[in-house]
């Protein structure tokens, strides 16, 4: 994979590109994307129910959830996602964040992604956190 072969989408959350899945590489059971969000932007909680996936940070930070449990991630840190794990990343920072997005298994069924960002606990778990609004 080249830079040229790299394909790129406007996602409603982050700016994603595609380096690693069957179409691109032949990839078997890696799908890997480089999300950047931009400053005060998120990937609100939702879980992937037939994937676990780590979150490896390149440049600027993210506010990684993991359940009910946060971090600040820096460039070279990273977050594991166990399958089907509730977690959201959230940039209240005044600089993007750009991050890898490494999932597995990459023919996992559906559905792959699930959007619990409106439900209990978690539409209101960062305010009890006093975490920053973000958009």
């Amino acid at each position: 994979m080249q830079a040229a072969d790299v394909t790129k989408d406007k996602d409603p959350w982050a700016t994603v590109e595609w380096l690693s899945n069957d179409e691109l590489v032949g990839a078997k059971e890696l799908l890997m994307v480089r999300a950047t969000i931009d400053a005060g932007g998120s990937h609100p909680f939702h879980r992937h129910p037939t994937r676990e996936e780590i979150i490896y940070v390149i440049s600027g930070q993210a506010e990684q959830w993991v359940e009910n449990e946060y971090r600040i991630l820096k460039a070279g840190e990273m977050a594991l996602i166990p399958q089907d794990a509730v977690h959201g990343t959230y940039n209240p920072f005044d600089e993007d964040v750009t991050f890898l997005a490494i999932l597995s298994p990459l023919s996992g069924g559906k559905p792959n992604i699930v959007d619990v960002s409106e439900e209990s606990p978690w539409k209101d778990l960062r305010e009890k956190h006093n975490r920053p609004k973000t958009k």
